[in-house]
């Protein structure tokens, strides 16, 4: 188990594309159990790219990823048992088409954890229920809004009892009256002291929910700050111009 409350430790962490491209240069950065970290900067500084590598969904050049005491980018570690414990929500919402929403909840925990089918669904039902998606269990997701599918997401990463969850701009590709129901879930996962990473553009949300805000350019952290500071205070240029642009 990880120590001191550290929950992931990167370390030196490089991921280049071609040989040249550098993704991420030399990145580390410590996530502790209850933080919020919320990610942002402009496309292309290695976000995504950054939050894919804790899980190892994009593989790192060099560097370490220690997750509980582990450094799940070394050779021979079983990254599937890991990834149980990090629930992940994309941009789109990856959900099944051909199953209903219960079904879409139940899978993993059947599949991978053995759950039974009743706790799993017991457990399904009550997730739903806390998003106010319940009455939609028996759904299949093209019957679904947007931002219910997303929320769908959500609870389903849920399912599977995460010590981590990663969202990778997990409103981005939704019409923008869909984003406060996404969002105040997270908020209300937030509050819960789940440990979250959040790659998003919605900087109110980073203002109110983030414990620390990281800004990255170029595949570097640039500035990494609590979110008053960050957002009142800037320190660097970069960041100052920036904030002037999207605030």
């Amino acid at each position: 188990m990880a120590t001191s409350g550290n929950l992931i430790q990167v370390k030196d962490l490089v991921k280049t594309f071609d040989s040249r491209i550098h993704a991420l240069d030399h990145v580390s950065l410590t996530i502790n159990q209850g933080d919020v970290v919320v990610i942002v900067g402009p496309s292309g500084s290695g976000k995504s790219t950054f939050l894919r590598s804790l899980n190892l969904l994009e593989e790192p050049t060099s560097g370490e990823v220690i997750f509980e005491g582990v450094n799940i980018a070394g050779k021979g570690v079983n990254i599937d048992a890991h990834r149980q414990k990090m629930g992940m929500v994309f941009q789109h919402f990856n959900l099944f088409p051909h199953l209903t929403i219960l079904q879409n909840m139940t899978l993993a925990p059947m599949k991978v954890k053995k759950m039974p089918q009743k706790e799993a669904e017991e457990k399904a039902l009550a997730l739903l229920e806390r998003v106010g998606l319940r009455d939609r269990a028996g759904a299949y997701p093209i019957q679904l809004s947007g931002g219910q599918k997303q929320r769908v997401a959500i609870v389903r990463a849920l399912c599977m009892e995460p010590e981590v969850m990663l969202f990778d701009e997990p409103t981005s590709a939704l019409d923008p009256e869909m984003v406060g129901e996404v969002l105040e879930v997270m908020r209300s996962l937030a509050r819960e002291g789940m440990t979250m990473v959040v790659v998003t553009h919605e900087m109110g949300f980073a203002r109110e929910v983030a414990t620390r805000v990281i800004f990255m350019d170029t595949g570097k952290v640039v500035e990494e700050a609590p979110p008053e500071e960050f957002f009142q205070n800037p320190k660097s240029d970069r960041l100052k111009d920036f904030l002037a642009k999207v605030l």
